[in-house]
Order: C-alpha cells, then sequence, then structure tokens
C-alpha cells in the first residue's frame, strides 16, 4: 500500500465519502470533546493531517485555532476550499510535511494513520515529531483490535491496532500519552481508540 494508491482509491469515492462523513455534525460528541480539549492551542499553528473533507479543521477554527488541513487527495482539498473558503487547506503528505521543524504546536491524525503498514508508521510518526514544539500534543484516532492486523476497510485496505501498542510506538518515537478515549464496536462501527499525547523535551 502506498500514497497513491490511497490517494486514487479515496478520489473515486470523493463525492460519497463526503456526503456521509462531510461535515462536523458527522462526528461523534465525544470525539469532537477529546479533539478540542487537547487541541484548542491558543496561539500555535495545528495540522489536520489527511483533514478530508475538512470538516474536523473547520471545528477547530471555529474554536479559534490556527488550524492548517493537509490531504493527498484534491477531491477533498477542493471540497474543503469550497465549504471553509476562510479556512487552509493544502495538498501534502503526512510523511513528509511541507514545514519547518520545531514549528507546530498540536497535529491531528484522526483515522488517517490507518491505512500506512505497520512497517510505516514509525517514519510518520518521527515526521510529525520533527514539526512539533517541544511542548506540543498529537491527537491520534485509529481502529482498535486484539492485534495489528489488515482488514478491507470500505475505500483501501486499513490496520487495526491494539492502543497499548499504538502508544508505545508513540512513546517510540518520542510522545508521551496523556489520555485515552476507547468506544466499543455498537453493530455498526468497528471498535476505535483516540489517544492524545504530549511531545516530550527534546
Amino acid at each position: 500500500m502506498n500514497v497513491e494508491q490511497v490517494r486514487d482509491a479515496y478520489a473515486s469515492v470523493a463525492d460519497l465519502y463526503i456526503e456521509l462523513f462531510g461535515t462536523s455534525q458527522q462526528v461523534h460528541a465525544d470525539d469532537l470533546a477529546f479533539i478540542a480539549r487537547h487541541l484548542s492551542i491558543q496561539p500555535g499553528n495545528v495540522l489536520d493531517v489527511g483533514c478530508g473533507p475538512g470538516h474536523v479543521t473547520g471545528y477547530l477554527r471555529s474554536l479559534g485555532v490556527d488550524a492548517t488541513g493537509i490531504d493527498v487527495v484534491p477531491e477533498f482539498i477542493a471540497h474543503a476550499q469550497a465549504a471553509h473558503p476562510h479556512g487552509r487547506y493544502q495538498l501534502g503528505s503526512m510523511t513528509s510535511l511541507d514545514v519547518e521543524d520545531s514549528s507546530i504546536a498540536g497535529i491531528l491524525a484522526w483515522f488517517s494513520l490507518i491505512h500506512l503498514p505497520p512497517q510505516d508508521l514509525d517514519g510518520a510518526l518521527a515526521e510529525f515529531r520533527r514539526v512539533i514544539t517541544p511542548a506540543g500534543t498529537l491527537v491520534v484516532g485509529f481502529f482498535d483490535g486484539d492485534e495489528v492486523a489488515a482488514f478491507d476497510h470500505k475505500v483501501v485496505t486499513a490496520y487495526r491496532w491494539p492502543a497499548d501498542e499504538f502508544s508505545e510506538r508513540l512513546a517510540r518515537a518520542g510522545f508521551l500519552e496523556v489520555e485515552r478515549q476507547h468506544r466499543p464496536s455498537d453493530g455498526t462501527h468497528r471498535p476505535y481508540a483516540a489517544i492524545a499525547a504530549a511531545s516530550g523535551e527534546r
């Protein structure tokens, strides 16, 4: 699985994805609260990496956060710019962020790391660590499971992670977990976890 495959898979269903998931009202209230609790950072720049249609970036900006949405799918960026004309959205890859070292106060990676093969996760987290300030905050959302395993996501192959193991990967990259949230399967949605982590001093 590579960036081009993920980009093309989402581009092929962009309109449907936007219809189903493209507003903050379609995000669980507990998730919005979790994100806001850790990323209502003022002042400071926040990156929503893998922002999709830009709805959560827009939510953060509505809280006064200086947030920028980044995604590899041109259709998502075009929609985000049209739907949120006062926001900032740009094409870009999480594995090579076009920002300076230690310049970002917070990063949101909300279900945007799920398509990375396990062997590529550490590289993405290292890139996050490169750009985030020594006192920055990272918030990640991902599918939870008893073991690291691929599954047939509706768009393109994704991976589930045990939350403890994901937290260990974060620690390996220099992030310390500060809060965790779980939601079990409800028969419609897969179990998931969210972790907020602080960037330790370099």
